[in-house]
């Protein structure tokens, strides 16, 4: 099918040889960051518990190494705006607030580490953070090297208050800081979320992930927007991505308050069709076991984690049905596995859908083996020209793996 040989020549593009090399981000960065779920919340006085704060912080560190989430690949842990004081100290240099974080942040850092995990840290490329903290604007050289002496591993730097021409300069001018420190630092920015027309040549060259959507929110509507943007202009980001540098659909919002238990599976399962950072935003505390067996499904991650790097698209739409296809290891000569997301986007009732893998270009003469990735059934096998019959919950996914027989 055409389509598919565009995936392909996608993942061969030689255009991409003089994309970011710093040897990191290998497959989509996997973590945790403060923002979705706890906002800017500085109230430890009234509000101790969720307050943006080195206990917080702490307490999500314990429980991702101790909760199966570092098994499963969520390595990395990470502050969001508002974590500074509203004035550098007398050196020029960032400062937390001294208040919520009173042990400092390379002493936060070294108790990330201590728990086999990655220290990640937020700043804004403009003169303030969103929240109006400051930011690194005029000082791009001496917080890189602040960053890195604090232990920091993973940076997300914001856009605001800053711009067109500043961003264009200064992603690329701080990316240089960074790797000129000698510490490997993924690089995250959001260089592209703020321009019309980013100039993506450049945004590969220096960033290992990058935003170029809105900020998810806590729903649904949230969840599908974002997955329209990416379906819609797919012919433009697909090829952008692959090892070391990745498109960034934003956080997970799987076990707050916004989606059902069929819609976090779906963002779950798109997410990895997208070869997308899995980076979650959820009060790890008081999650309910059927998301936290979502976020720690380890054959979706799998799929995520591909090492092939392909990011899949929507293939085709038929009503409320819509097919997300992902080409994935085995790979045999020419032919590929792939993770098929078969999602249904509309509201009322359970929706049987009927198709061939070869209706989806799948058309080994060997066969495929085919996984349900979300239910404990036995896998089938079939020909390309086999029918298949999947129920899809409304506003669910059904996620297969069809891997090549050999």
């Amino acid at each position: 099918m055409k389509l598919l040989a565009v995936v392909l020549v996608a993942a061969a593009w030689a255009g991409f040889g003089s994309a970011l090399d710093n040897g990191l981000a290998l497959t989509p960065p996997m973590g945790w960051l403060a923002w979705e779920r706890f906002r800017c919340n500085t109230d430890c006085v009234n509000d101790s518990y969720n307050c943006i704060s080195q206990n917080l912080f702490m307490q999500m560190a314990e429980l991702m190494a101790d909760e199966g989430y570092l098994n499963a690949g969520y390595d990395m842990i990470s502050l969001d705006d508002c974590w500074l004081a509203h004035e550098r100290d007398q050196q020029g240099r960032l400062q937390p607030d001294p208040n919520r974080f009173p042990s400092g942040i390379p002493a936060l850092a070294n108790f990330v580490h201590s728990k086999g995990l990655k220290f990640g840290i937020y700043e804004d490329l403009g003169t303030k953070t969103c929240a109006g903290y400051p930011g690194v604007l005029n000082h791009l050289e001496t917080d890189a090297n602040t960053f890195a002496e604090w232990g920091v591993d993973y940076i997300k730097l914001d856009g605001c208050y800053s711009s067109h021409e500043q961003m264009d300069e200064g992603y690329p001018e701080f990316g240089m800081h960074l790797n000129n420190t000698k510490r490997p630092i993924v690089y995250s920015c959001s260089w592209p979320a703020y321009q019309n027309d980013p100039n993506y040549t450049a945004i590969i060259k220096t960033c290992n992930l990058w935003r170029n959507f809105n900020d998810i929110a806590d729903s649904w509507t949230s969840v599908t927007t974002i997955i329209d943007h990416y379906g819609d202009n797919q012919d433009a980001l697909a090829p952008l991505a692959g090892p070391g540098h990745w498109n960034d659909p934003d956080m997970l919002i799987i076990g707050n308050f916004g989606l059902s238990y069929d819609q976090a599976k779906t963002q779950m399962a798109i997410w990895s069709i997208l070869a997308a950072p899995l980076i979650m935003s959820v009060d790890l505390r008081d999650i309910r076991p059927e998301f936290k067996f979502i976020l720690q499904n380890h054959r979706v991650i799998a799929i995520d984690q591909d090492p092939l790097g392909i990011q899949g698209r929507r293939l085709k739409k038929s009503g409320s049905i819509e097919f997300w296809l992902r080409p994935v290891t085995p790979v045999d000569n020419d032919n590929h596995s792939y993770a098929v997301a078969i999602l249904n986007r509309g509201d009322s009732t359970p929706t049987r859908v009927s198709f061939t893998l070869k209706e989806l270009g799948m058309t080994s003469a060997k066969g495929y083996w085919v996984e349900d990735l979300f239910e404990e059934v036995v896998g089938i096998s079939l020909m390309p020209s086999d029918p298949l019959t999947v129920s899809v919950n409304p506003s669910g996914v059904v996620m297969l793996k069809c891997s090549l027989l050999k």
